[in-house]
């Protein structure tokens, strides 16, 4: 478990979650509107080099990023708007994991076989506002985890 104490803090932990990440990963932020998982992503492609604010991607449901914008391929996938896991097909995320890392916000609404391998991460609103976040860490990823 991970306290949160502001937006600084979630961009920080963003930052030391991009120093271990590699093309492949999936990362997936879960947690209600306003929990700070676009704050850990912005953090993240921060640390990866993206110069200005990293929109969210709730409209176009899928914001790539590449080499030289970012140091490696990033997809910053958002699945809010998403219905069906059905949709998920068409938009290639298991086909774009090959040579890109994916930062899935709103995992739930894939369903359940989707990245089985992913570090997981939770974010609940506390009473004194802070962000609590839990990990579930896979096989994958143990070695880097805790981050540092």
């Amino acid at each position: 478990m991970i306290r949160l104490v502001g937006d600084s803090e979630s961009r920080a932990f963003g930052a030391k979650l991009a120093r271990v990440l590699a093309p492949g990963d999936v990362v997936t932020l879960s947690g209600p509107l306003g929990a700070g998982k676009t704050s850990i992503a912005r953090g993240l492609l921060a640390e990866l080099g993206l110069a200005g604010e990293a929109p969210s991607p709730s409209y176009a449901i899928v914001q790539p990023y590449a080499p030289p914008e970012l140091a490696l391929p990033v997809l910053h996938v958002d699945l809010y708007r998403i219905e069906d896991e059905d949709e998920l097909l068409e938009l290639g995320l298991d086909d774009a994991r090959h040579d890109s890392a994916l930062l899935v916000e709103w995992p739930e609404r894939a369903g359940a076989h989707w990245w089985h391998d992913a570090l997981a991460l939770t974010l609940v609103v506390a009473e004194d506002d802070a962000r609590v976040l839990t990990a579930q860490v896979p096989a994958a990823w143990r070695a880097r985890w805790p981050l540092t």
